[in-house]
C-alpha cells in the first residue's frame, strides 16, 4: 500500500527539526495518526500540532512524540512504562520499538477507546490500566523505560524508584518555574540519578487519582 503523502511530509519536517533515530520515524511512518484523532480533525491528523481529544486532554505535535521517543532511546528487548495513556498514540509508537509497553490511564473513557485501538491495530505486546499514574506500576517495576506525557510539579521520585538501577532512562515533562516546563531526561545507575533538562514544553498536568468523567454530547 502507498505511503500517504502526508506521512512522508510529515517524516521530512521532523528530520528538519532533527530527529534522526531511524526505528523512532520509522514506528511514526507505520502508526496511523488517523485513527488517533476526532473525526473533525482528521484532516490535520498529520500537520505538525498537537491536537485537542476528550476530557480536556491531548494528543501531542509529532515532533514532541519523536523528541521524546527519541530521547528515551528504547530498544527491542526492553519493558517500558508510560504514564498517561491518552489516545494512544504514543504508546502505539512505543509498543514499536519495545517488547513490551505497560500503560496507565486516570480516565476510564479514554483508556476504553484507546484499547479499542491497539485491538484494530493488532498492536498486542501492549497492557493497559485504569489508574494513578504518580503510583506507577510496582507490580510490575523494574521497568527498562518510562515515558511520562503529563506534566509533574517535581521530580517523579516515585516512578524513579520503579526504573531499573541498571541505566533505565525515565523521559518526563516537569515544572521547572511557576510557569515553565522542561522535558527531563533521567538515568538511573544504582542509587545515583542523573538528570538532562532537554526541550521546554507545555504538558497536561499529571493529576492524582482516577478522573471523573467530564460529560461529553
Amino acid at each position: 500500500m502507498a505511503v500517504d503523502t502526508r506521512v512522508i511530509q510529515l517524516i521530512m519536517e521532523l528530520r528538519r527539526q532533527g530527529i534522526a533515530d531511524t526505528r523512532v520515524l520509522a514506528a511514526i511512518e507505520r502508526v496511523p495518526r488517523e485513527q488517533f484523532v476526532a473525526d473533525q480533525f482528521l484532516k490535520h491528523a498529520y500537520d505538525n500540532i498537537a491536537l485537542p481529544i476528550t476530557q480536556g486532554q491531548t494528543i501531542s505535535q509529532p515532533y514532541v512524540v519523536a523528541y521524546m521517543t527519541e530521547a528515551l532511546q528504547v530498544g527491542d528487548r526492553m519493558k517500558v512504562l508510560e504514564i498517561g495513556t491518552g489516545s494512544g498514540y504514543q504508546t502505539a509508537i512505543l509498543s514499536r520499538l519495545c517488547r513490551r509497553v505497560y500503560s496507565i490511564e486516570r480516565y476510564r473513557s479514554l483508556l476504553q477507546t484507546a484499547e479499542k485501538r491497539f485491538a484494530a491495530l493488532d498492536l498486542t505486546n501492549i497492557t493497559c490500566m485504569l489508574g494513578d499514574g504518580n503510583k506507577g506500576w510496582p507490580e510490575q517495576a523494574p521497568f527498562d523505560r518510562i515515558l511520562v506525557t503529563a506534566a509533574a510539579d517535581r521530580r517523579p521520585d516515585r516512578l524513579l524508584e520503579q526504573l531499573s538501577p541498571d541505566g533505565g532512562i525515565m523521559v518526563a515533562p516537569v515544572a521547572v518555574t511557576t510557569t515553565e516546563q522542561d522535558v527531563i531526561r533521567y538515568t538511573r545507575q544504582g542509587t545515583e540519578i542523573t538528570e538532562e533538562r532537554l526541550l521546554p514544553v507545555r504538558f497536561v498536568p499529571l493529576l492524582p487519582g482516577i478522573a471523573r468523567e467530564a460529560a461529553t454530547s
